[in-house]
């Protein structure tokens, strides 16, 4: 079978992550799978024009309800749908969006949402069609290049971290002065530089916590995806004590730093599925993640992470995972646990190539 896959691909993006790994799996059951961005389509008139070409597609698939999946209307082959996060946590109150996205559902063959709150929204907010919607978490990231060559059929994050990473280095680098940086409890802040991941969120009061703390350091790390956001962010980090700006690394440099620092934060407005949530979890470091519906999905609080609704409430619960080193130790146990239950790519492979079978 040969599929068309629409998706939002800006570079080093989870949106770009997920698609790529969907992509392999439809791959590995033998169909042809060819992954286009959506931003580069006007029109669903567009989209149905290539798909009639030669050699002709004979299904289709988008992440994105909206964003991608709206281009899929016009077609007359059958096509399945895949929920991000913003579908239903902010494009539905779009009144012309949500009306956009139920013709979406009623047309697709199928609809996955990463989360059984996610399909809970949709069926309510989109009145969905409950048999539809199939729930299939994200796995975490497979990163074969980062095991020895002997592990390379683990299916875990454990890297092998190259021996030209260097702490220190990437902690000056990134404007940390201090000599002794082993003694710093790094908060490492990974998120694209854009409006939904409210980079500036926590920078205020963690500024203030550092003041009174100077060993407590927060580093936001993610590619400028925003122009306009990450000139702002750098102008504010710039002038604010404890906060610091690093620069883009490869994948297997900041797995390295994440294996380092003292824990991963998310502070996003909206999430899907974090995977840079899921990928500490796997590393083996805590995370404290902002209360919103697809972190509270993934993080139970004081039993995989730690959640907090306020820059206050982050700081409060920080102090606990300064000093409660049980609290740290059962976090990082069932956190990492939790991954390897739930987020396997075995699981992950075998749905998706099963519901690309059912366009047959």
């Amino acid at each position: 079978m040969r599929l068309l896959f629409l998706a939002c691909l800006t570079p080093k993006t989870g949106n770009h992550t997920t698609a790529e790994r969907i992509r392999s799996h439809i791959e590995k059951a033998g169909h042809s799978c060819v992954l286009r961005d959506a931003a580069d389509f006007q029109s669903p008139a567009e989209v149905a024009d290539l798909v009639s070409e030669n050699p002709r597609f004979e299904g289709a698939l988008a992440i994105h309800l909206f964003r991608a999946g709206r281009l899929l209307l016009d077609l007359q082959v059958p096509f399945g749908v895949i929920f991000g996060g913003t579908d239903v946590n902010e494009d539905v109150r779009v009144e012309q969006k949500r009306v956009v996205m139920e013709q979406v559902l009623l047309k697709a063959r199928f609809a996955v949402a990463f989360t059984d709150k996610l399909k809970e929204e949709a069926e309510l907010l989109l009145l969905a069609q409950s048999s539809k919607i199939y729930v299939q978490p994200q796995a975490k990231l497979h990163c074969s290049i980062l095991l020895k060559p002997a592990e390379a059929g683990h299916s875990g994050i454990h890297t092998e971290v190259t021996e030209k990473f260097c702490w220190t280095e990437f902690l000056r680098s990134s404007g940390v002065s201090r000599d002794r940086v082993d003694e710093l409890r790094v908060f490492l802040l990974v998120c694209g530089l854009r409006r939904v991941k409210d980079p500036l969120y926590l920078v205020e009061v963690f500024s203030e916590w550092h003041c009174e703390n100077p060993l407590n350091v927060l580093v936001i790390i993610g590619p400028k995806i925003d122009p306009v956001l990450t000139a702002e962010v750098e102008a504010v980090v710039q002038r604010t004590a404890g906060v610091f700006l690093a620069q883009e690394r490869s994948q297997q440099e900041l797995h390295a730093a994440v294996k380092r620092c003292f824990a991963v934060v998310n502070s996003s407005v909206s999430e899907g599925m974090s995977a840079a949530i899921l990928e500490a979890m796997d590393l083996g470091v805590p995370v404290l993640a902002r209360d919103v519906p697809g972190n509270a999905a993934v993080v139970q609080h004081e039993f995989t992470g730690l959640l907090y609704s306020s820059p206050q409430e982050f700081v409060h619960q920080s102090q606990r995972l300064v000093s409660d080193h049980e609290l740290r130790e059962r976090l990082v146990r069932n956190g990492k646990l939790y991954v390897e239950e739930h987020h396997g790519l075995k699981r992950e492979r075998e749905t998706y190539q099963r519901l690309v079978d059912a366009l047959l």
